[in-house]
């Protein structure tokens, strides 16, 4: 889970932005993710154009490319790293070391609405015949409860959902993803919360800071899981 410093872009994109999609150049983006390979010694980097809704790609190609309309990927593919691109949005990752199957979930509020975690694991036990039971999970940097604020909640959230308020109008997404993954059937000891909030650490990328300060487009940062070659 990588932070927005060490990369090749400048400005409000400054520095280690994952997205073409924030006015940041091709070749920056390019070389900030080709230094995440490097890091983490993979062969291949798949990623998404995300779209905070509920698509779930199953990548089979040996290949580095970015694929339109999805917001979790999934593979069992060696050498293969899957991208999650952030700003405040969560990256869960799993990892079955039974299968050696791994996802990578973007998930947003609308993402938690449209129940995108419960969904993969699900996709993951039809195409790879993973047993939940086995996932290890981890919930990456992302907006925390301490920021977390929710005006039009009662529209926007479902019922379920307003018990997790930590108070008016703040919500603890955190936990709300947890429950989700501990009702797909993950064990709750195998569930790691970095506990980091992107809106309060200025050395993560947070759109709701850069609305705040005036910015339309900020950077987006990058989680990674990736299976070894060998």
């Amino acid at each position: 889970m990588f932070s927005r410093t060490g990369g090749y872009s400048d400005g409000v994109h400054s520095s280690l932005n994952f997205s073409f999609h924030v006015n940041d150049t091709d070749q920056n983006v390019c070389k900030n993710r080709e230094l995440a390979q490097k890091i983490l010694n993979l062969a291949y980097l798949a990623s998404a154009h995300q779209v905070h809704l509920d698509r779930i790609k199953i990548v089979e190609e040996k290949t580095t490319m970015e694929y339109d309309g999805y917001d979790a990927l999934i593979t069992n593919c060696k050498g293969m790293g899957l991208l999650v691109q952030q700003a405040d949005c969560q990256a869960v990752l799993l990892h079955d070391p039974e299968t050696q199957t791994i996802g990578a979930i973007h998930c947003g509020w609308r993402g938690s609405v449209c129940e995108i975690i419960p969904r993969t694991i699900e996709r993951m036990q039809t195409a790879f015949g993973v047993v939940p039971h086995h996932i290890r999970a981890v919930i990456s940097p992302s907006l925390g409860p301490c920021c977390a604020q929710f005006i039009h909640y009662k529209t926007e959230l479902p019922a379920w959902m307003h018990a997790y308020q930590v108070r008016r109008g703040y919500f603890d997404f955190w936990a709300i993803s947890r429950i989700q993954l501990v009702e797909s059937g993950v064990p709750f000891q195998q569930i790691e919360t970095t506990g980091i909030c992107t809106r309060c650490t200025p050395s993560f990328f947070s759109h709701r800071r850069d609305v705040a300060s005036g910015r339309k487009f900020g950077g987006r940062g990058g989680s990674v899981i990736g299976l070894p070659s060998v």
